[in-house]
């Protein structure tokens, strides 16, 4: 699987997966990654990978000619990239290893349902509780409401997830 994600927002994005990933197909990656900015019309300015042989140089020059630097990370520093490692983590924690895959149609499928929960749903506590493609919420200046926050919890999967809302 090949995923990116914005450090901002922490926005996801599945690029594609495969059982055996190729320079060829990495780059076509890439490709469709570069397409998929312009067309949002958004610009990164960086991408940090890991120095795995997968990645030939046309995956630099392709990323460089849409105005992206690439940065290696380190050998054997997978905290320099902390916040697609732990994304890698959720994703399995919370998808793969309760669900049997059958097929690559089935794995996209999933990582696709996902990513749409993660970006739009899934709360980010280090984010201010926003959502990735959700504009931040107001802050409260409301002494009353500040000290008088009601919370409904909901349960969710019989209790393995709770949302918490707050009561108007």
């Amino acid at each position: 699987m090949l995923a990116v994600i914005e450090h901002v927002s922490r926005r996801i994005r599945v690029l594609g997966a495969t059982a055996h990933p190729t320079a060829s197909w990495v780059t076509q990656a890439a490709r469709n990654l570069a397409m998929d900015l312009d067309d949002a019309s958004r610009h990164a300015r960086f991408l940090i990978r890991d120095r795995d042989g997968k990645f030939p140089a046309l995956f630099d020059a392709v990323l460089a000619d849409a105005g992206i630097q690439v940065v290696l990370s380190g050998v054997r520093i997978p905290r320099m990239n902390a916040i697609m490692e732990r994304w890698i983590r959720t994703c399995r924690r919370e998808l793969l290893d309760r669900t049997l895959i059958w097929n690559r149609a089935h794995l996209l499928h999933a990582l696709r349902e996902y990513e749409q929960f993660y970006n739009t749903h899934r709360p980010h506590q280090g984010i201010d509780n926003a959502r990735p493609l959700q504009p931040l919420p107001q802050p409260t200046t409301d002494e009353a409401a500040v000290t008088r926050l009601d919370i409904l919890r909901r349960q969710r999967l019989g209790g393995i997830l709770n949302e918490y809302h707050h009561a108007a």
